[in-house]
């Protein structure tokens, strides 16, 4: 079980790991789509989000309170989808539907960290191959 636990943190991580990377390696070009959609200081809020995205890609991924980033992996997902996926303000049809996917892929990415978050929070203690315990604790 432990292993699967791993695998599965690890493949989750995936795509945010990637994504801190272009956030703190391609600030200006992501800061640049940042401010076209609307979002204020883009520069600070493209590093920013990048350091949460990392922090908390690796904390799930080693184990290292986990609870805490997949918590941190949900608040940014859920973010995102509001101020980046706005699908109710466009009008064009491909657009909206662009749009609307990418909203409901990060609406459904931060449930499943919140998933991970409680399962953290509440078996951290029962499960192998992490560094830390949770910093939280659901009972």
């Amino acid at each position: 079980m432990d292993v699967l636990v791993l695998i599965g943190r690890l493949l989750f991580v995936g795509l945010f790991a990637a994504s801190a990377v272009a956030h703190l390696t391609k600030t200006q070009q992501m800061a640049g789509y940042a401010a076209s959609r609307g979002v204020p200081l883009a520069v600070p809020a493209t590093i920013v989000s990048g350091l949460v995205l990392l922090l908390g890609a690796v904390s799930v991924a080693v184990g290292l309170w986990a609870d805490i980033g997949a918590l941190a992996l949900a608040a940014f997902s859920f973010s995102v989808a509001l101020l980046m996926h706005g699908f109710w303000k466009e009008s064009d049809p491909q657009a909206k539907q662009m749009e609307q996917t990418q909203f409901l892929k990060d609406t459904a990415l931060g449930g499943a960290a919140l998933v991970m978050f409680a399962f953290f929070a509440y078996a951290c203690h029962d499960l192998g191959l992490m560094v830390t315990g949770p910093a939280l604790s659901i009972s």
